[in-house]
């Protein structure tokens, strides 16, 4: 269990830790000389055998709130600090709606200098806590008076926390390892070394990992979790990783930066699609704001673009798009925090939905209803994926891109199969991707790609069938060639069309001159044969019929096709093969054997 302290600036959160655990949470020479925590520190106590419970000490200075949030990252479970004799103050209350815009909704209070005021004073400021955290995830906290001076309550409160992380149980390891990097430093004889928090997936030893947006790729020689030396470490877990590998150094890796599974093929995002919240506390917001956002442990200039309206009212909800001025690494649920870089001020929060969205139709009912099925998974947990699916299947007729998705969602493809199964849909596997559809539209698809045959037929009936590729360009645009494939195969599979090598075709069609190509090749015969070894050229045929060059070849290449002038040309091509001589007839197509006519 990673607990996570908040509250206001000098308020005790370091001197409890030490009081609770023993360990000093301040390694910096300028924290110890100011009294004053900077960077997020940590302490892993020993609890119990099979028990783990580690610490996270985050600033409380309005001056560091980006590292208050960066040491957030990762954390279950929420000690907020709350000084008898100061009371609830401005960064009290910022760092709880950091907290509930995090989705942190476990905790306990500690109201700490309890030796410094009287009975009365304890119970004004308990008031004024209460009072906090009603209709807040914490409403219901356990409050401990504390003092870390004369040891006041901080029994009471160990055995408490001890207990929470007794009970703790394992959270499900899902997906691919993602680990945020919040310290970067060389050791002696091990190299490159960063800490960070393991959000999703394990690490094992001799793992390779990349940089998400560098694309570098590292061997882990060695890890420690929770602070003690370990052959692998998974979602949850506080980690250092030594790393190894010629295109790892010091200076390529900064604080925000993510290494994950080399399985995960997420790419750099700059437009992410999100679920926005209002702080009640905050100023609206209009259309393409300049805000700061704070992902993961990095925090990111850029603007906020809203898809529901042009002004975003206090308290309220909308969906939006976060416009980066460099990429970020993000998967679906994500938590970000977005504050006013000019005022200095928490404005809200966003959930990450979908990163890399269309430039176009951005605002479109069909889309902004994907993107509000997206943020009802992101709420669920553990991360259920199904009402994304189903509106999918319902809105989107030209399939989902499991893929994508499973990318999104940092999930393997073959893991959404079973349950668009479950919802009556159909995926189709080609060329390794996945794409799902409902039964619906693979009927409507189906049906366009058979009257996209039968109109082929009629406009063309000297052609065999149509190519597969041109096919599914003609009635599905839309769809992959490769998935317009695997639909004309059902349709051959089952019979409703007929393959001739590369072409399809309807059952019991026959390649056949149009009225038009009939009659003319019936005036044409006539003179073709009449010039017996000496064939007209196509522009004679053409004049002496008023015809474009054009039609007279479309004429001739429809006979080619059926046959029809095929045996005209055997006596002409026998006698050109006995003299070993070639020409260019009818269509103009040199021919070397007339054994190909037979």
């Amino acid at each position: 269990m990673i607990v996570g302290t908040a509250g206001h600036v000098d308020h005790g959160k370091t001197a409890l830790i030490r009081q609770l655990t023993g360990i000093d949470t301040d390694r910096l020479k300028e924290e110890k000389a100011r009294g004053l925590t900077i960077e997020p520190g940590f302490a892993y106590p020993e609890v119990a055998e099979g028990v783990e419970l580690g610490f996270v000490d985050v600033p409380g200075h309005v001056r560091f709130l980006h590292h208050m949030v960066a040491g957030s990252a990762g954390v279950d479970t929420v000690l907020l600090v709350v000084a008898a004799d100061d009371g609830v103050m401005p960064q009290t209350v910022e760092h709880l709606q950091i907290l509930s815009l995090l989705g942190l909704d476990r905790g306990l209070v500690a109201l700490t200098k309890v030796d410094r005021v009287d009975a009365a004073r304890r119970r004004q400021v308990r008031e004024e806590i209460t009072a906090l955290l009603t209709d807040t995830p914490l409403a219901e906290a356990p409050l401990h008076e504390v003092s870390s001076t004369s040891g006041e309550g901080v029994d009471a409160l160990r055995e408490r926390l001890w207990a929470m992380a007794a009970m703790q149980r394992d959270t499900a390891v899902r997906g691919h390892f993602r680990f945020v990097v919040d310290r970067v430093f060389t050791k002696r004889g091990a190299g490159v070394v960063v800490t960070g928090t393991a959000l999703a997936g394990q690490v094992n030893e001799g793992d390779t990992l990349r940089l998400a947006l560098g694309g570098h790729k590292a061997r882990v020689r060695g890890l420690r979790r929770q602070h003690h030396e370990s052959d692998r470490a998974h979602q949850g877990d506080r980690v250092a990783l030594n790393l190894a590998g010629a295109d790892i150094d010091r200076d390529l890796i900064r604080r925000g930066d993510w290494l994950v599974a080399e399985a995960l093929d997420a790419p750099p995002l700059r437009r992410l699609d999100v679920a926005l919240r209002l702080l009640d506390s905050a100023p609206g917001v209009k259309h393409w704001t300049p805000v700061q956002v704070h992902l993961g442990v990095g925090r990111y200039s850029g603007r906020l673009s809203l898809l529901e309206g042009q002004q975003l009212a206090p308290g309220e909800s909308m969906l939006g798009q976060l416009v980066l001025e460099e990429p970020v690494h993000a998967c679906l649920g994500d938590r970000c925090v977005i504050r006013d870089p000019a005022a200095g001020i928490t404005l809200g929060g966003a959930t990450v939905l979908e990163g890399d969205p269309p430039r176009r139709g951005q605002r479109r009912p069909e889309r902004l209803a994907w993107l509000a099925a997206l943020a009802r998974c992101a709420d669920s947990t553990p991360l259920d994926l199904a009402p994304a699916l189903e509106a999918g299947l319902r809105l989107q007729p030209a399939g989902i891109d499991l893929d994508a998705l499973a990318r999104n969602a940092n999930l393997e493809p073959a893991a959404l199969v079973d349950a668009v199964a479950a919802l009556g849909g159909v995926t189709l596997p080609s060329r390794g991707q996945l794409r799902a559809f409902s039964a619906e539209a693979i009927a409507a698809l189906e049906a366009r790609l058979l009257d996209s045959v039968a109109a082929n037929h009629e406009r063309e009936p000297s052609m065999l069938g149509t190519e597969r590729g041109r096919l599914t360009r003609q009635a599905a645009p839309q769809l992959p060639e490769t998935t317009g494939r695997q639909l004309i195969e059902r349709l051959v599979a089952t019979g409703k069309l007929v393959a001739h090598g590369p072409f399809v075709a309807q059952p019991g069609h026959h390649a056949s001159l149009s009225e038009a190509d009939e009659a003319l090749w019936q005036r044409l015969a006539p003179r073709i044969v009449a010039a017996r070894f000496q064939p007209p050229r196509v522009r004679d045929l053409a004049a002496s019929e008023s015809l474009d060059e054009g039609r007279i070849r479309e004429a001739l290449n429809a006979c080619d096709r059926v046959g029809t002038g095929r045996k005209l040309a055997i006596h002409i091509l026998e006698f050109f093969d006995k003299v070993g001589y070639t020409r260019r007839i009818g269509d103009e197509r040199v021919i070397r054997n007339a054994e190909m006519w037979r």
